[in-house]
């Protein structure tokens, strides 16, 4: 079993193109999931835990929604997670406050991360300028989160503005891997398990996304997998499985593509030349 190819219309950027892309463009959001500085700030504010923070910030584009839309725009959470967070979590803290800290504390680690004199080079405000313009040109139809992002403004910092481009490039692309998802008949947990196994994670039920649900839970995704062939009596990958994750990641870099139609062939080259020393140092310090 297999996704289906999403059709790229004439004269948009490849799929090749949009996985370079996240390769460079991945490291600077992680320092959001990785470095200190982001919880530091949200803890300041008085969240209890690192996830009541994650949620009440990542969501916070969304709007003083229910529970259960969270729930749907993230999708890889398994139920009743975001109803453990949201709304309590915005009740503690405004969600515009929660957002801000999130985003302060991400430049601040990316700033120290990268050091003044690249924090502070011509490079780095030319990689912002281009990524703050893909991350702008791209139609909203679709992609919530994305469309979260959009009604924020981009900041005018240049270290600020690569982040916020960068992560709301970030939040394009996982619309399209939900969509991915989606059309694979692949749930949000399910996917978790897939993403372990295709890192190596055995048995797949340890990873961290999930390790903390019920058995009986994990025996029940686990258990589907295996009756649809995707995984075998050991829990470990069939080709069928191989295959199916390998045309989720293919439609997803193929719907991320997108964004780069606003920049010429010129401008795409020199924002992944741009991009390299950046991406370079923060892999080098594993984003922390």
């Amino acid at each position: 079993m297999s996704s289906r190819r999403a059709r790229r219309l004439p004269g948009m950027p490849t799929a090749s193109t949009a996985r370079r892309m996240f390769e460079l463009l991945e490291p600077i959001c992680l320092v959001t999931y990785c470095a200190d500085e982001p919880n530091e700030e949200l803890a300041a504010l008085g969240h209890r835990t690192y996830w009541d923070g994650y949620f009440a910030s990542r969501a916070a584009p969304l709007g003083r929604v229910p529970a259960q839309v969270v729930h749907a725009a993230f999708y890889s959470f398994a139920e009743g997670e975001a109803a453990r967070h949201i709304p309590s979590a915005w009740q503690t803290v405004p969600p515009e406050v929660s957002r801000a800290a999130w985003q302060r504390g991400s430049v601040t680690a990316l700033r120290r991360i990268l050091g003044e004199e690249l924090a502070g080079s011509a490079g780095l405000v030319r990689a912002a300028d281009l990524t703050a313009k893909a991350a702008t040109g791209a139609p909203t139809n679709g992609r919530v989160m994305y469309a979260g992002m959009r009604t924020l403004p981009v900041p005018s910092d240049p270290v600020d503005r690569l982040w916020h481009c960068a992560t709301m490039l970030r939040e394009h692309r996982g619309d399209g891997h939900v969509a991915a998802l989606l059309g694979a008949q692949i749930g949000g947990t399910e996917a978790h398990i897939l993403s372990a196994l295709d890192c190596g994670i055995h048995p797949a039920e340890s990873f961290g996304r999930v390790h903390h649900l019920p058995k009986a839970r994990l025996a029940e995704v686990m258990a589907g997998l295996r009756e649809r062939g995707l995984v075998d009596d050991e829990g470990r990958f069939t080709d069928a499985g191989r295959e199916t994750k390998r045309g989720i990641e293919a439609v997803t870099d193929e719907l991320a593509a997108p964004p780069y139609a606003a920049l010429s062939a010129d401008e795409l080259t020199e924002l992944q030349t741009t991009l390299e020393p950046i991406t370079a140092t923060l892999v080098a310090a594993g984003s922390r």
